[in-house]
Parts: C-alpha cells; sequence; structure tokens
C-alpha cells in the first residue's frame, strides 16, 4: 500500500483553522457594530408637504407654474378670475360712503337738537322770568284795597299771572320735547356710526377675497401633484397641487426594544436605496411619544378578544447633515436604510 502525503492534510488544517478565525473575527466585529449600532430598513425620506388650497371660488384665469417646478417663497402660483371679487370690492366701498353719508347727516341732527335745546331753555328762563312777575304783580294787588284798585284791576293781574305760569309750563314741555329729539338723533349717529364700522369690515373682507385670487407658494420648494388647469373651477378646499419643500428629513420606524438605546443627538448613517447605497450623515432629532399603531385609523383594541404580543415600532425623525446641493437628491418616499450610532453620545 502506498503512503499517504501529509500535505493535504496540513494544507485542510491550515484553511480550516483560517476560516474559524475569520468566522471569530467577523461574529466579533459584528457583535462589536451591534453593541453600539442599532439599524432598520423600515424607514423612508420625508418632508412637511404643503397642500395648495383656494380660499374662495371661480375659474382659474391664470396658471405660472408646471409639474416639477422649483418655485421661491412668494412666488405666483396661479390666479383665479378675479372680477366678481373686484365688483365686490366696490360695492363694499359704495356702501361705506353711504354709511359715513348717513353717519354725517345724523351729526348734523344732533347738532340742530342741541340748538333747540338751548333755545328752549332760554324761553323757560323767560318763562319763569315773566311767571315770576306776573306773581309779584299780582300779590301786591291783592294787598291793595278795593278803594285804591278796581276789581278789574285784579282781575286783568289774575289771567296775566295764569298766561305766566301756563306759559313757564309750555316752555318746559318744549324742552323735554327737544330733549328727546336731541337723544334720538344721538342714538342714531351711534346707529350710523356702527354701521360705518360694519361698512368697514365688509369693505376689508371684500379686499381680502380679492387678493385670496392671487394664490402664490408659502414656502420654497418644488410644484409636485399639480391637479389643476386654467379654465378649471375652483372651490375652497379643493386640493390644486402641493410644495414639497427643499428641507427633508427621514423617518425610522425602530422596534420598541431598540429605542432604549437611541437618545436625540445621536449620530447616524442613512443608506439611500434610490442612490445605488450611497450613505449620507444625519442626526437623530426626536423621537415620537406613541406607536405608530396608535395613531392608526383603527387601532388596536388589546382588552377584547384573544391577544398577541407584538412588537411596536416608534417614529424617529433624523435630520440629515448634509450640504443643501446633495439634499436635492432626495425625494420623500424613498426607501432608506438607517444606522444610529449608539455611542456617539
Amino acid at each position: 500500500m502506498s503512503e499517504t502525503s501529509p500535505a493535504p492534510h496540513r494544507l485542510r488544517r491550515v484553511l480550516l483553522a483560517g476560516l474559524l478565525v475569520a468566522a471569530a473575527g467577523a461574529g466579533g466585529l459584528y457583535y462589536i457594530t451591534t453593541l453600539h449600532h442599532v439599524s432598520t430598513d423600515d424607514a423612508t425620506v420625508d418632508a412637511d408637504i404643503v397642500t395648495i388650497m383656494p380660499k374662495v371660488a371661480g375659474y382659474v384665469a391664470a396658471l405660472h407654474v408646471d409639474d416639477n417646478e422649483v418655485v421661491q417663497q412668494g412666488q405666483a402660483l396661479l390666479e383665479i378670475d378675479p372680477r366678481d371679487y373686484a365688483l365686490a370690492v366696490d360695492a363694499a366701498r359704495a356702501a361705506l360712503g353711504s354709511a359715513e353719508s348717513r353717519a354725517a347727516e345724523a351729526r348734523a341732527q344732533v347738532q340742530a337738537a342741541a340748538a333747540d335745546v338751548a333755545q328752549d331753555q332760554a324761553d323757560v328762563t323767560s318763562a319763569e322770568a315773566s311767571s315770576a312777575l306776573a306773581s309779584d304783580i299780582l300779590g301786591r294787588r291783592l294787598r291793595l284795597t278795593e278803594l285804591s284798585i278796581s276789581a278789574e284791576n285784579k282781575d286783568t293781574a289774575r289771567a296775566n299771572e295764569a298766561t305766566a305760569r301756563a306759559s313757564l309750563a309750555s316752555a318746559r314741555l318744549k324742552v323735554v320735547a327737544s330733549q328727546a329729539r336731541q337723544a334720538l338723533a344721538e342714538a342714531q349717529t351711534r346707529t350710523a356710526d356702527a354701521g360705518i364700522v360694519q361698512a368697514k369690515v365688509a369693505l376689508d373682507q371684500a379686499l381680502l377675497d380679492l387678493s385670496y385670487t392671487k394664490i402664490v407658494a408659502p414656502v420654497a420648494g418644488t410644484v409636485a401633484n399639480r391637479n389643476v388647469v386654467v379654465g378649471n373651477f375652483a372651490q375652497p378646499g379643493q386640493l390644486l397641487m402641493s410644495i414639497v419643500p427643499l428641507r427633508v428629513y427621514a423617518v425610522a420606524n425602530f422596534k420598541e426594544t431598540q429605542l432604549a438605546r437611541i437618545r436625540p443627538g445621536a449620530q447616524a448613517r442613512i443608506r439611500i436605496d434610490a442612490l445605488h447605497g450611497a450613505t449620507m450623515n444625519a442626526h437623530v432629532d426626536s423621537i415620537q411619544r406613541g406607536s405608530g399603531s396608535l395613531f392608526a385609523l383603527l387601532p388596536p383594541e388589546n382588552a377584547t378578544g384573544n391577544f398577541v404580543k407584538v412588537v411596536q415600532r416608534l417614529p424617529v425623525k433624523l435630520l440629515f447633515d448634509e450640504p443643501p446641493e446633495r439634499m436635492k437628491q432626495l425625494a420623500p418616499g424613498m426607501s432608506v436604510v438607517v444606522t444610529v450610532d449608539t455611542g456617539s453620545l
């Protein structure tokens, strides 16, 4: 029998030992990596997307942007036919002018009534003097004997005194009437002033509605989900388009068992699937206080039926630490893989 060479056996042992060392090294590296890192692929790019909806109804007269166009804050997006709202402004201005005229007329009536009150009060003063004089004359004549003054003179004095008292009473009634007219005129003035305020509010509302016919971009970003063309009839609350802001962030849904080591401020690496696995630097901004299932349309009710424990996930918001030029490559909805360095704090 031929003797087997020991070389192959030694080679196999060396290879096996090398594999064991490599496996141990890989295992050690994986352990060290996982000791200070938590990762999830349940993550996406997100943004605070702004929906554009009109506040007034009308036909779209002009559209100034197209799909996927970059817009700046305050840039005109579209215009609704303003003619109806311009007419409403004209009508409101006319109503304000009419209210101001009524107020001016009411103030003039107040001044006239005040003059009447002053005149009537002067008449009362004169009547009081005449009545006092007539009473004095009557008293002196009544004290005279029949030989000194005739009965006819006494009767005349009595008549004059009665007439003076009647004139005084009439003058006082005229004062009451003129004061009532003055109070009515003042009330009409207050009503007219309130009408001015109401007309000014109506004018402000009409001007505001007219301004709403021109819709501008509230933030800088990119036009997306455009659902309007020139000639469409737009109604308040109707979705016309969306503006995707330039600033985006990532939302990673970590398991609740991973959250114990995640803290705001921790450094992270985000791998972007759409960019062939390119990575970007980021940091943890905040952790939502509540699982995703809790805010679902139909949240689970664990108090009824059979209960099966399921590991919950909580959204973690991460902000990118990259220059704006590189951020332009990201779009909300992109799938990413997030790895948080829990030892960075």
